[in-house]
């Protein structure tokens, strides 16, 4: 009997202690997404971002506040693909510099809600540097891009599942080998050939066990839907934080997307961010 009556007391506590993270995810879910205007040399872009990115969320909030995005560049556009922001080196920087590599001294870390956020087009997104110097995914503290990509078929769609769940092996082994950089550079450095190959094989060995353990990569309805009639680019789906939209301005976003560029995907004539303002 007393067992009995120990676990009801228990049971009882789970459920007022669970009780307040599930009223916090209702209120998140609830709460008014915040709504931004990006003010930029050819039209106004106004976005959303989501609440259940709130790192995200409330970083580029700051930035808009503190007007650290004013006077930046669309420093990198590619047709079909996305618009890239947010380097503060681009401020005032002269035709042909190479720009990409500002920042603002931070990462943000990744917030992956996926698959209910994947790259549709007109969703914005975090930058980041590759898996191989960041294995776990963080994003820039400053730098965005904007998704336009392409519509896709039925077949051209499933052809990707299968890719995708191809180089889902190849892709554990460059987070892992990320994480072993400083030796891999040592190894280099002395020139260790068989310290290397005896690596590789450790971690093509992990990579293997830890891709047999993961799902294969199947799109959703939402997802299918998606990119069979507006279009975006899928195969950065859960590589990249996706943290907001664009809510009014899509065209102005399509226009950027067709501007010419130079080999570095840099527009011939600057496209400026003159402000970033807070609506709500």
């Amino acid at each position: 009997m007393k067992k009995n009556v120990l676990l009801v007391i228990i049971l009882l506590g789970c459920i007022t202690a669970c009780q307040p993270g599930k009223k916090k995810e209702e209120a998140m879910e609830n709460q008014q997404e915040t709504k931004l205007r990006i003010e930029t040399t050819v039209g106004d872009i106004t976005v959303k971002l989501y609440n259940e990115t709130p790192k995200h969320r409330d970083n580029f909030i700051k930035l808009a506040k503190d007007s650290t995005y004013n006077g930046t560049l669309f420093h990198r556009v590619i047709n079909n693909f996305m618009i890239q922001a947010g380097d503060p080196d681009s401020k005032n920087a002269p035709a042909g510099a190479q720009l990409g590599m500002g920042d603002v001294g931070y990462r943000i870390p990744a917030e992956f809600v996926y698959p209910k956020y994947f790259h549709k087009k007109g969703v914005l997104s975090a930058a980041r540097q590759g898996d191989q110097t960041n294995p776990k995914r963080e994003s820039s503290g400053c730098q965005f891009y904007i998704v336009t990509g392409q519509v896709y078929d039925d077949t051209a769609l499933l052809s990707m599942e299968q890719r995708m769940n191809q180089n889902k092996t190849n892709a554990i082994f460059q987070q892992l080998a990320g994480e072993r950089m400083d030796e891999i550079r040592k190894m280099q450095a002395a020139n260790d050939q068989k310290g290397l190959e005896k690596l590789q094989e450790e971690l093509s060995e992990k990579a293997i066990k830890q891709a047999a353990k993961q799902p294969d990569v199947k799109f959703t309805p939402e997802q299918v839907k998606a990119y069979t009639t507006i279009g975006g680019t899928p195969h950065l789906d859960g590589q990249y934080t996706v943290f907001g939209e664009v809510v009014e301005g899509m065209n102005v976003v399509d226009s950027i997307q067709r501007v010419a560029t130079n080999p570095s995907d840099r527009p011939l004539e600057d496209v400026v961010i003159k402000q970033v303002v807070l609506l709500q």
